[in-house]
């Protein structure tokens, strides 16, 4: 068993909830709930699971991720993202439990040159990033033991993401118009999910602190530079892609507009982070090229 008996993860389908069911299983009395077990939508329904399972540490793998549907659907996001967050923070101070949640690179306006700090100013662009701070907000506010991880341009071997969907149209089209102008680092289901377990064994055993902690794989890239590993790799592999070898062509964000507006400068400083844990984050190639000779060998 591990440091607690019972570990309560919430959103087990997501991309990081799956993966977190397999790292989160040596801790512990695992209880793993999808959406229809326990929906965030419904306060009554998360007061009835907090109550049958009693959990010591609670995972909130759960999120409302539509961002663009987001800037109609206000009333949705902050339900999901902050008050239900909310409710979690206060059944955590309550108990004496320890709440793990996921939180974004969206919290920030993307203005700064320079990767971005914890303590740095936040400024939501959209409803989503506003969404998220205000759950990070009354995970402060309610005073609990907690761990919040900020990450972005996350992706895994399972489900949709970026790069499937680069090779999908890849396969399809002669030319593509890929984003330049925004710069983050794609960062894999299954780092968060490691890293998450790493930290929970030392927060509850003491040897480092709760808090707000950025995570995010090393180094960093654009849309446009996402796009060329892959579909370079993809030709290395030698699977056979209708995207012609100059096809690849990179754009502003102004040519291609979303309801949402996303920040230019989504890289996160994780000097904290790997300070506080003792670990190196890999750079964000290695974990793409690994997703990308999963799905060749699948």
């Amino acid at each position: 068993m591990g440091f607690y008996k019972k570990i309560l993860l919430l959103g087990k389908d997501g991309q990081v909830g799956w993966e977190l069911q397999r790292a989160l299983a040596p801790l512990g009395e695992l209880t793993a709930l999808n959406r229809s077990e326990c929906d965030l939508a419904n306060p009554d329904q998360i007061q009835a699971v907090l109550e049958q399972y009693e959990p010591e540490v609670i995972v909130n793998a759960a999120a409302y991720t539509a961002v663009d549907k987001a800037e109609e659907d206000t009333t949705g996001a902050r339900r999901i993202n902050a008050d239900a967050v909310g409710e979690l923070a206060l059944y955590a101070r309550e108990m004496g439990s320890l709440l793990v949640h996921y939180s974004t690179d969206y919290v920030f306006d993307g203005s700064k040159p320079e990767a971005y700090a914890e303590d740095d100013l936040t400024n939501p662009l959209s409803v989503y990033g506003k969404t998220k701070l205000e759950g990070e907000e009354k995970i402060r506010a309610a005073l609990c033991r907690h761990l919040i991880f900020r990450t972005s341009w996350v992706y895994a071997a399972r489900g949709g993401n970026f790069a499937r969907t680069m090779l999908r149209l890849a396969q399809e089209r002669e030319t593509l118009n890929v984003i330049d102008d925004q710069i983050g680092a794609p960062t894999s289901a299954e780092l968060i999910a490691d890293v998450t377990a790493h930290a929970l064994r030392d927060v509850l055993s003491g040897r480092a602190p709760g808090g707000t902690y950025h995570l995010a794989a090393a180094g960093e890239t654009s849309w446009y530079g996402y796009a060329k590993f892959v579909t370079d790799r993809a030709r290395a592999q030698g699977q056979v892609l209708a995207l012609a070898a100059d096809g690849l062509k990179p754009i502003p964000a102004t040519q291609y507009p979303l309801p949402a507006q996303r920040p230019q400068n989504s890289r996160l400083n994780t000097h904290l982070l790997e300070r506080s844990f003792a670990l190196k984050l890999p750079h964000w190639q290695q974990g793409v090229a690994r997703v990308l000779d999963e799905w060749q060998t699948n």
